[in-house]
């Protein structure tokens, strides 16, 4: 168990690493990662659920082991915070998005996956990243939690209303029956699991190895998107790479504006910049490529799949940039004394 634990920290310690490497190799070798694409069945509502489904599942599965109740106590205690960061979810980076794409003039189908990564909810390693910079990680638990649970509702119905410009018919219900499918419930049975047996020691030993299999996850994840979609990755020239860096990095810039605006302290302008910028893009791959609506657009997928390895790398150059300028603003203070 040991063993695992120690490969567990090291992979969540060098996510972005080993996304980019699976990224890189399958790139090279498509057919190393075909399985992740591979369909198990199609749901009520046309939905194709696929391994990728299951790997999704399995992500936020492993987010929901780490909630409490304290989690939930905590967000009771702290409604502004969470309404902030909320509001700045669901209005910065859909709209961000849409106005890139229109800034581009990106085709339907890119511009459509670039909207609906930035309708999604926050990504499960934004709260790794808020801790390794000396965020608050109460709050960039509870944004996560909250934005989460509001996705059935929010990311479908802004995509259609952002989305409804283009040529591409998109529909609510899709959408929320695959989120609930593939999100809200892993979560809850993550949670109620901890509820129920989280002050066992097997348990908590087992916890320790969650943080790295849901790297792999996310790692096979892309990779997935890679072997059907890598070709095609270079087709819309380099306004794809550009679409995404500007989404994600503008995030990050709106998010700390925005708790600055509230007067929010260092720690938590920094969680609300991290969970704004980096967007659950796994999710948003997920979607793109098992939704039925999304059937007539598979190029959506593209975009969601560059964002889904950036948002990886960037979140822990961005944790990495705050933590360096903490340890150096320590060092001057050492001087001085």
């Amino acid at each position: 168990m040991k063993a695992l634990q120690k490969v567990s920290k090291f992979l969540s310690d060098y996510t972005s690493i080993v996304v980019i490497a699976i990224a890189v190799i399958t790139f090279f070798v498509p057919g190393m990662m075909a399985w992740v694409n591979n369909m198990l069945f199609v749901d009520f509502v046309a939905n194709k659920f696929t391994n990728q489904s299951i790997i999704i599942g399995i992500i936020m599965f492993s987010m929901g082991l780490t909630l409490t109740a304290q989690d939930f106590k905590i967000l009771a205690k702290r409604p502004f915070d969470i309404c902030v960061g909320a509001i700045a979810q669901y209005l910065i980076m859909p709209f961000l998005a849409l106005g890139i794409t229109k800034a581009l003039a990106l085709p339907d189908a890119i511009g459509l996956g670039l909207i609906l990564v930035g309708c999604c909810p926050g990504g499960v390693s934004s709260n790794i990243m808020s801790y390794l910079c000396g965020g608050d990680v109460a709050f960039s638990v509870g944004m996560t939690t909250v934005s989460t649970i509001l996705s059935p509702f929010m990311t479908p119905f802004l995509v259609s209303l952002l989305a409804s410009g283009t040529h591409i018919s998109i529909s609510a219900l899709p959408m929320f029956v695959s989120i609930v499918e593939t999100v809200i419930l892993p979560v809850a049975i993550g949670f109620l699991l901890n509820y129920l047996f989280g002050k066992k020691k097997l348990f908590m030993e087992l916890q320790k190895v969650m943080p790295g299999i849901a790297v792999l996850g996310l790692a096979c994840v892309v990779g997935g998107v890679v072997s059907s979609q890598g070709s095609k990755f270079f087709e819309s020239g380099v306004v794809i790479f550009v679409a995404v860096l500007l989404h994600n990095g503008l995030g990050y810039l709106l998010g700390y504006g925005a708790g600055k605006l509230v007067g929010m302290n260092t720690a938590k302008k920094r969680t609300i910049s991290i969970e704004v910028g980096m967007q659950n893009a796994g999710l948003a791959t997920n979607l793109a490529t098992t939704t039925a609506q999304f059937a007539s657009a598979p190029e959506s997928a593209i975009i969601c799949a560059v964002s889904c390895t950036w948002h990886s790398i960037s979140g822990t150059l961005l944790a990495g940039a705050f933590a360096l300028k903490d340890r150096l603003k320590e060092k001057k203070q050492e001087s001085e004394a």
